[in-house]
């Protein structure tokens, strides 16, 4: 087997010990080091992360896009490569078996590397209603990307041209809490991504977004079938959703977990999101300011803080 390629791991934690053995089992693998940014956890995540030799940081948490540069800024990574990879998910033995065969031989003018994701929900993968294959960018050379500052659906933006390989094989998304913590935590994702939403409009952060283009790869086709998504008129368009995943995408042929993920994922959390938007114009109107003031005192977010 080809020796390990000089590549870190950068996983940001919160409350992690139920996933976080899991995923760096997998990453040890095939990567040299492994970065850990924490949000202060109150539970073992420290300890398994000392267990496997991670290093080990904390940081305040503002937003995904704020941790994780200040990840890639402050943690003195050396490697020729990173790879960025959340505590709910693992490498599978394909993609690693891939890393492991590919990276070292990749030539200087590749700088980035997608990989699929598969989505596991109630035991068991998603592969129908458009959630199989979604590849994203998940490495890259050192030096040559960062995070972009959105407040949901965080990719990340090369820094200069280069060429982008595709690698074999699925980063799991494997989540194990219950279906509780899933709708709380989509709760506040609802709020994240209509702060998101109202940033395309009103400009918040006037931050540098990813190029969405339907003939372009996966990621700027789902980007850019986003953006259409957002011109619909509120509480349409989460109908027109949920339809197209559910019958179009055949999201039906994954029986009940399918219709389940559907209703929740397609459905109830972008209606939602809707409603939080309604919520919001409801309360303050579309005045910029006054919206950036809304978000502050009911959420305590600073929406202007991309920082």
């Amino acid at each position: 087997m080809d020796s390990k390629p000089s590549l870190t791991a950068i996983i940001l934690t919160y409350n992690e010990e139920v996933h976080l053995e899991r995923c760096l089992r997998s990453l040890y693998t095939v990567c040299e080091n492994v970065v850990i940014v924490d949000s202060y956890s109150t539970d073992k995540t420290e300890q398994i992360a000392k267990k496997y030799n991670a290093r080990f940081f904390q940081n305040r948490w503002v937003n995904y896009a704020t941790q994780f540069n200040w990840g890639l800024e402050n943690t003195d990574i050396d490697t020729d490569w990173v790879i960025r990879i959340d505590a709910d998910e693992y490498l599978d033995k394909e993609l690693q078996n891939n890393i492991l065969l590919n990276l070292n031989r990749f030539n200087k003018d590749v700088i980035g590397v997608r990989v699929k994701r598969l989505m596991y929900f109630f035991d068991k993968p998603l592969k129908k209603g458009g959630m199989y294959p979604i590849w994203h960018l998940k490495i890259w050379r050192n030096g040559v990307a960062k995070c972009e500052q959105k407040w949901m659906d965080e990719r990340m933006l090369l820094l200069q041209e280069g060429e982008i390989e595709n690698v074999e094989g699925n980063k799991i998304d494997y989540n194990l809490n219950n279906i509780t913590w899933w709708t709380s935590k989509h709760n506040n994702y609802a709020t994240r991504e209509a702060i998101d939403t109202l940033d395309k409009l009103h400009n918040f952060t006037n931050s540098e977004e990813k190029i969405s283009n339907f003939f372009g790869t996966s990621e700027q086709r789902r980007r850019w079938l986003k953006m259409a998504y957002l011109k619909l008129p509120l509480f349409v368009r989460p109908f027109l959703f949920f339809f197209v995943r559910y019958f179009v995408q055949l999201g039906f042929l994954e029986g009940k977990r399918g219709f389940i993920w559907s209703v929740l994922q397609c459905f109830w959390y972008r209606f939602l999101v809707d409603v939080k938007i309604y919520e919001a114009y409801r309360a303050v109107g579309k005045n910029k300011e006054q919206l950036i003031l809304y978000f502050k005192e009911e959420y305590g977010y600073d929406v202007t803080n991309v920082s």
